[in-house]
């Protein structure tokens, strides 16, 4: 477990999150953290909700795409209003992140993830946590190595680097 040192004259700000489609403001001096990856209502965990637990004592912006109001009869389609504001507001929350974390279920075949992954692998800034049974965890391990991204094989693992790295911000 980790822990923080601040000395007198710092303040420990806790953990913010924010879901979509709510806007979103960086506090000063928190590392912000965009939380993709697997979800499909009903066949991925809450991995989002272990992370935030775990993060509750850091300062830390998490950028949450789990929207609480999703609705899976919106047309996937540009013209959708709630489509189209969710999927820019991942894009966006991706671009500004100072750490993109994707988590790939092996209950699920996560093709928005993959596409994303794709998208990010070469930012420097992404973390990827792909256990066994995922069905093209070969695919990602390979776009991993090739781009130097962190592979974890458990969310335990991920979320224990992910609190080093929280910890370090405050250094």
């Amino acid at each position: 477990m980790w822990s923080l040192r601040l000395s007198s004259n710092e303040t420990k700000t806790q953990m913010n999150e924010v879901k979509s489609p709510a806007e979103w403001e960086k506090p000063d001096g928190a590392m912000s953290i965009f939380l993709g990856g697997s979800i499909e209502m009903g066949k991925a965990v809450n991995w989002q909700q272990q992370v935030a637990d775990s993060l509750k004592d850091f300062n830390v912006l998490l950028l949450n795409p789990r929207r609480d109001d999703w609705d899976s009869s919106w047309t996937q389609s540009i013209d959708n209003h709630q489509f189209n504001q969710q999927v820019t507001w991942e894009l966006d929350a991706q671009d500004h992140a100072d750490l993109i974390v994707y988590y790939f279920d092996p209950n699920t075949q996560s093709p928005i993830t993959l596409m994303e992954l794709g998208l990010y692998a070469s930012s420097g800034k992404v973390l990827v946590c792909c256990p066994e049974g995922f069905w093209r965890k070969g695919n990602i391990e390979m776009v991993c190595d090739r781009h130097g991204i962190t592979l974890f094989s458990t969310l335990e693992q991920l979320i224990s680097h992910i609190k080093l790295l929280a910890a370090l911000a405050y250094q």
